[in-house]
């Protein structure tokens, strides 16, 4: 059995991405739900505190950075990421199955279109996808699977400068605009905000 941790990609039902992603911690080595971070005041923010302070199941909801907290809103609703072994994501996919674990399916495992098992997600893409969306769903789009067929592939290139520096996809036009498209093939893609011609450079197959 293959011992390699690999990336999986798991749709959650109901949105709740967040939940799954605390539950699956003692499942997985390591765990990614793309999130933007919604400051909260007053009266929220004092409920968030509470829940922060008594580490109540609400808590996984939220953030905190100093005195500030922050709301954690899934970017793409119920996508989840996890970290594993083949053998690991076997057990999962049994444990998501199982009546005895959760009492009906909450989530499924995206599998590979060409070959039977689960897809595989190449460590260079998963890169790509947790820099730029590690940096908030501030001027991000995102495109399903499906959606992917409607933009013409362009140019490889990496980003040398800015907030998406080292990141590689395809160049994308967009209304007239040049953007990073950064594909995880069969799950979803991510495009940037405009990136200006001198911050990227071609990469060479």
């Amino acid at each position: 059995m293959d011992s390699e941790l690999h990336w999986y990609a798991l749709k959650v039902f109901q949105n709740k991405s967040l939940r799954m992603e605390d539950l699956l911690g003692d499942y997985v080595a390591d765990t990614y739900v793309p999130v933007g971070l919604t400051q909260l005041q007053g009266e929220a923010h004092m409920k968030a505190a509470r829940a922060l302070a008594r580490k109540s199941r609400s808590s996984i909801l939220y953030c905190q950075k100093g005195p500030v907290i922050y709301k954690k809103e899934p970017l793409v609703a119920g996508l989840l990421f996890v970290h594993c072994s083949a053998e690991d994501i076997d057990s999962l996919d049994s444990q998501l199955h199982s009546e005895n674990w959760l009492g009906k399916p909450q989530a499924y495992i995206f599998k590979n279109p060409e070959r039977s098992g689960f897809a595989i997600i190449p460590d260079p893409q998963m890169k790509a996808f947790c820099m730029v969306t590690g940096q908030g769903g501030e001027g991000l789009r995102f495109l399903s699977a499906d959606d992917l067929s409607a933009f013409k592939t362009g140019e490889k290139v990496r980003v040398t400068k800015g907030p998406f520096a080292g990141a590689e996809g395809y160049i994308k036009r967009i209304r007239k605009n040049r953007r990073l498209l950064i594909a995880i093939e069969g799950v979803v893609a991510v495009v940037t905000s405009y990136i200006p011609q001198p911050f990227l450079e071609k990469v060479t197959e």
